[in-house]
């Protein structure tokens, strides 16, 4: 028989921002609550988010900003746990922050005022944090869950996993999560990496040849969804917000294009340029709205290099088309390695949007990125985190 010390009224898996709120909260309800991480540190992906100054929530965090097999599961924790629920948490912490576009909120200072919080907020309910402590098994009966350790066993009649996703494996992201929902009998949702940058191969990437770091604005588009904001090209495809944005609703084989003028109306600046600079070449003029690189690139590949006054109206018609849904032939992703996020996970439909506990066994909770939620770029992931976290620490009782 294990130890006093080694029985809680709830065991926590995972160290990151779901697992650490959801444990803090609870504690502070008065349960005995632990965190068991299997790296050496909390936070890993809090202290890495948002060029290390963490975008912690979206001021315009709303269900439709999510993507999921249940595209209603998310409302309800949603609604009761809201960013500015999280802002005042920030703010009694002391916490500088600024917007910086979007609704997006991010740390003045640094990520690892956010993780500091959080750490503090589970002192402050005497949770403890077991690190460098990986979970070998968990198992469950009548008197609740064990989990074997590498650092001993560990009881309690309720679990949180809060494992995460496979986002980032250098970060420590494992499927463990996965795991154990099949264990307890949880159908998953396919899993893919999501807010990430694509690749190209074959012709596409020789016509983007020379052209790594060129960056602009674009307006991409997928399965009837469109994201504006910056692309980067890069030496082994494309990346940028717009890109990562609209990854998590493209698949390799599904039709994408870009707007490589968006809210312009090319046709008529082609129009006006062919009466106000008839001799200039189209890449010139062309170089006034992209990167003269692009631009030069676009003409070699598609439009030749005549001065405007030699252009027909059907030639600057079809450059105005081809400027606006420029197709872009992604062959892939560049994978969990630098993905933001998963897309897909643990099925929602035997969870229970209230609570987060599973339908299949009573005490047993999900939180987090393990869910099949899925947040755009810009703070919403961890919204999703705070909110689910809030709502299985808002069930949980104690022993």
């Amino acid at each position: 028989m294990s130890s006093p010390e080694f029985q809680y009224d709830v065991i926590v898996i995972g160290g990151g921002a779901a697992g650490l709120f959801c444990a803090a909260q609870a504690g502070q309800r008065g349960l005995r609550a632990i965190v068991l991480e299997h790296s050496n540190k909390v936070g890993k992906k809090i202290l890495m988010s948002g060029g290390g100054r963490c975008n912690f929530t979206n001021t315009g965090a709303a269900p439709a900003n999510y993507i999921g097999t249940n595209r209603h599961f998310h409302k309800s924790a949603l609604a009761r746990y809201t960013p500015w629920h999280f802002i005042e948490l920030v703010s009694q912490h002391g916490i500088a922050y600024h917007e910086k576009e979007l609704g997006q909120l991010f740390c003045d200072e640094s990520s690892k005022l956010i993780v500091a919080m959080l750490l503090s907020e589970c002192e402050k309910g005497g949770v403890p944090i077991r690190t460098h402590c990986a979970v070998n098994d968990v198992t469950h009966d009548s008197n609740g869950f064990t989990v074997r350790t590498s650092q001993g066993d560990f009881r309690a009649p309720q679990l949180v996993c809060a494992t995460g996703g496979l986002s980032i494996p250098s970060m420590g992201a494992s499927g463990l999560g996965y795991q154990l929902a099949t264990q307890f009998g949880h159908a998953l949702q396919p899993r893919r990496a999501g807010l990430v940058p694509l690749t190209l191969s074959g012709l596409p990437l020789q016509q983007f040849e020379g052209l790594a770091g060129v960056a602009l604005p674009v307006e991409a588009t997928a399965n009837k969804v469109s994201f504006t904001n910056a692309m980067l090209i890069t030496h082994r495809g494309v990346s940028g917000p717009s890109i990562l944005q609209i990854s998590n609703y493209w698949q390799p084989g599904d039709a994408l294009t870009l707007d490589l003028l968006p809210s312009q109306d090319a046709q008529a600046l082609l129009q006006d340029a062919r009466e106000q600079q008839p001799n200039a070449e189209l890449r010139t003029v062309l170089s006034q709205w992209l990167p003269s690189r692009l631009a030069i690139r676009l003409c070699e590949l598609h439009f030749g290099h005549k001065p405007m006054r030699q252009l027909q109206h059907a030639e600057y018609t079809k450059v105005a088309q081809l400027l606006h849904a420029y197709p872009l032939i992604a062959s892939g992703t560049e994978g969990y390695r630098t993905a933001e996020v998963t897309v897909g996970g643990v099925d929602t439909d035997s969870v229970s949007s209230q609570t987060m506990m599973s339908k299949h066994i009573e005490g047993l909770y999900f939180v987090g990125e393990v869910l099949d939620v899925t947040g755009w770029l810009g703070g919403y992931n961890f919204q999703w985190a705070w909110a689910s976290a809030h709502a299985a620490a808002s069930a949980l009782s104690p022993a």
